[in-house]
Formats: structure tokens, C-alpha cells, sequence
């Protein structure tokens, strides 16, 4: 494979992977009870402390509840609320 045919392969495969990982996020036990705001505020801190969690949205959850002390206010707050 020609170089430029790689790397246009590899941005694909990053693109899909950032598409399913707002999916993931969005859709998660976690945020499913969530507003759409609740959902912007763990955003962040999902990329940040679990991204090697995602796709797998148990996995992302627990991560987010193992790493509660980490997480930002807003995060901490829509966890809270949604019993985690």
C-alpha cells in the first residue's frame, strides 16, 4: 500500500472510532437517564481518564466510577444523580 492510501485509512479508522465513541458515550447506562447536558459534562472526562474503556460501555461507567475523585464537578454532579 502506498503511504497516502495508509494514512488516508488511518484518519477513516480515527473518524469512525471518535463516531462511535460519542455513540458509545451518549448511549451509555451511565448517561442514559442523563439530560443531553449531564451527558456534554462527562464528555471530556470519558476522552481523558477511560478512552482505552471505550467501546465497551460497561467498562466506561465503571471507569468513571472508579475514578470519581478524578472526574470533573459537572461529571461528578451527573453521576451523582444518576446513582453512580
Amino acid at each position: 500500500m502506498s503511504p497516502k492510501i495508509v494514512a488516508s485509512s488511518a484518519v477513516r479508522r480515527v473518524f469512525a472510532a471518535l463516531a462511535l465513541a460519542w455513540t458509545v458515550v451518549s448511549a451509555g447506562p451511565a448517561f442514559a437517564l442523563g439530560t443531553p447536558e449531564q451527558r456534554r459534562a462527562c464528555t471530556p472526562d470519558v476522552y481523558r481518564l477511560c478512552a482505552g474503556e471505550i467501546p465497551n460501555v460497561r467498562a466506561i461507567t465503571a471507569c468513571l466510577v472508579r475514578q470519581k475523585g478524578n472526574l470533573s464537578p459537572a461529571c461528578r454532579a451527573a453521576m451523582e444523580q444518576n446513582g453512580y
